[in-house]
């Protein structure tokens, strides 16, 4: 096989391994089941509760043995599972579910929303959540945050600090995206790439004797010279694409393009991409900051009509920031019967809903490792849009200090082994994990 081309995912279950890759999707839902009841996850008593909550607020760092031998029993193991069921949001509006957003107009359809026709209220909110943002940036670039979510109405944002994803700088990656948000961006001075094109391309050039990075670059030379009200002037790469036609004798009978044809063509496959996981956007280093700004003055970030009309973006973050809720994700443990060949087996299930980020799908499982004895299967529900945060961004110095990058990233609030996981290069592509299990403390997964 060509070690050029990219590797497919495969169906099958992956070998087994004593960890599972960096998931960046948000998970709605996390269904885990068991041999083995999930009773310690009921009735948390008030006291671990409260220090579950304080556990998390101050970032204290559970370790479990390999094995917990009464799980009911263990204050330890209740109170980190309280801990790592917290999440920060904002805005917090109670009676509307503000995650996700992409898609949910129909859910909040009938809700009441005072700010959807008061223009007054409107600034106020954007005011306040301009404030919250620009705290969790300062955070994430101070990496006392690890990365955080942008929910809006039409694309989701992701925000990572340097040393996270295998990338030596802050990154943000946007999915999906139109072509209008992407020229409104150029506009603004923000130099980003589109990763997914630039590996298809480089994939047809390997394939192809056509070279597209030349056709591209060409036409976008002929428009910036129309735009400057001159006449497009043949070029010598156009005699020679074409020199194959004389030799045939056919080059009178075979129109030319011309510029507006091929800004025509390169502008409908611009369009083409729109909405799809090939519109990803991914934005790098300082430039991360001209876009804070731009997606805060951005008009397009809050929807104008319908049930989401007025409401700021959601911010979604594994640690407090300013203007931040504090919310947790909702649990319930379910018993079943399954049938197993002839007879019934006690099946033992533990739901968790809400949006579930990398960091806690993690750390649910490090302590599910302990209390379920190294057996375990989930089945994981992706909020699709954002599987295309997956991709491998391929941004990695190769002359990377890793230790000079990592040095300050254990005070973002992350189990040491949470924030190992997310420091890898992304491995899943375009797609996410779907089904995880644990035999024998080793992992296999499904994508």
């Amino acid at each position: 096989k060509d070690p050029h081309l990219p590797v497919a995912v495969p169906e099958v279950p992956s070998s087994p391994s004593h960890e599972f890759p960096a998931d960046w999707s948000i998970k709605t839902r996390l269904l885990f089941m068991s041999s083995q009841p999930f009773t310690w996850a009921e009735h948390l008593k008030a006291q671990e509760e409260a220090q579950g909550f304080a556990q998390h607020c101050r970032a204290t760092e559970t370790n479990l043995p390999q094995s917990v031998q009464e799980p009911k029993l263990s204050t330890e193991l209740r109170c980190a599972f309280q801990q790592s069921l917290v999440y920060w949001l904002h805005p917090s509006v109670p009676w509307l579910q503000l995650f996700p957003r992409i898609g949910a107009d129909r859910k909040m359809a009938g809700k009441a929303s005072p700010w959807s026709q008061d223009e007054a209220l409107q600034q106020v909110l954007m005011s306040d959540w301009s404030v919250s943002f620009t705290s969790l940036y300062n955070l994430l670039k101070a990496k006392l945050c690890p990365y955080f979510y942008v929910c809006t109405y039409q694309f989701t944002v992701l925000f990572r600090a340097a040393g996270l994803a295998g990338s030596d700088v802050i990154t943000a990656v946007i999915s999906p995206t139109t072509r209008g948000l992407r020229e409104a961006m150029r506009n603004e001075g923000i130099e980003f790439s589109l990763p997914l094109v630039e590996e298809s391309r480089t994939r047809k050039q390997k394939n192809s004797e056509v070279n597209l990075e030349t056709e591209v670059a060409h036409s976008l030379e002929v428009v910036n010279s129309m735009e400057d009200g001159e006449e497009p002037a043949p070029s010598d790469d156009d005699d020679e694409s074409f020199s194959w036609l004389e030799e045939m004798g056919v080059q009178d009978k075979v129109k030319r393009p011309d510029a507006i044809s091929i800004k025509l063509r390169k502008e409908k496959h611009e369009v083409q991409m729109d909405h799809k996981p090939e519109s990803l956007v991914l934005v790098k280093g300082t430039n991360t900051f001209t876009l804070l700004n731009f997606l805060i003055n951005c008009k397009s970030l809050v929807a104008v009509a319908g049930p989401q009309a007025g409401l700021p973006p959601t911010l979604l973050s594994p640690v407090a920031f300013r203007g931040g809720t504090m919310q947790t994700l909702k649990a319930r443990s379910i018993n079943a019967k399954a049938r197993v060949h002839l007879a019934y087996e006690d099946i033992f299930s533990l739901e968790i809903v809400g949006p579930v980020m990398p960091h806690s799908l993690h750390s649910l499982t490090m302590l599910l490792q302990s209390a379920q004895r190294g057996a375990f299967s989930a089945a994981l529900y992706t909020h699709e849009p954002t599987a295309v945060f997956n991709t491998n961004l391929d941004n990695a110095s190769t002359a990377l200090n890793k230790e000079a990058i990592h040095k300050d990233l254990p005070t973002c609030g992350l189990h040491p082994r949470t924030l190992d996981q997310l420091s890898q290069c992304p491995t899943l592509g375009k797609s996410s994990i779907r089904f995880l299990e644990m035999k024998d403390y080793a992992y296999t997964w499904k994508s």
